[in-house]
């Protein structure tokens, strides 16, 4: 069973930063592409970055050079780092794993950024 816990999540000026982290089950952490995708009120929910196994990576070109996606082996956990935060960055953010095997995708709980003066 797959599992995403999301933590690091809070409130932020403008200009600041944030470390969100994402703790993955250890079968996930080793075989599926993980990814963060926030959703903001009223919009879609929307893909900010991913990182495969292979340690691919891809980012939303809102995010591109200001957040930062990692994975930490030893925590089986994937590390997105967001600096330059803008109040257009406020949203739920949520860990996302998916198996092409089954054509599934596994979700986090969400974690809130919001980000304000």
């Amino acid at each position: 069973q797959v599992q995403l816990q999301e933590s690091g999540g809070g409130l932020v000026h403008p200009g600041g930063s944030l470390r969100l982290s994402c703790v993955v089950s250890r079968s996930a952490f080793l075989f599926l592409p993980i990814a963060w995708y926030r959703q903001a009120p009223g919009k879609q929910r929307d893909l900010v970055a991913r990182i495969t196994i292979a340690d691919r990576i891809d980012y939303s070109d809102s995010v591109k050079g200001r957040f930062t996606i990692s994975r930490d082996s030893a925590k089986n956990a994937v590390i997105l780092e967001m600096k330059d935060l803008a109040p257009e960055d406020s949203a739920v953010y949520y860990c996302n794993a998916f198996s092409s095997g089954t054509n599934t995708n596994f979700w986090g709980q969400g974690t809130q950024v919001t980000v304000s003066s």
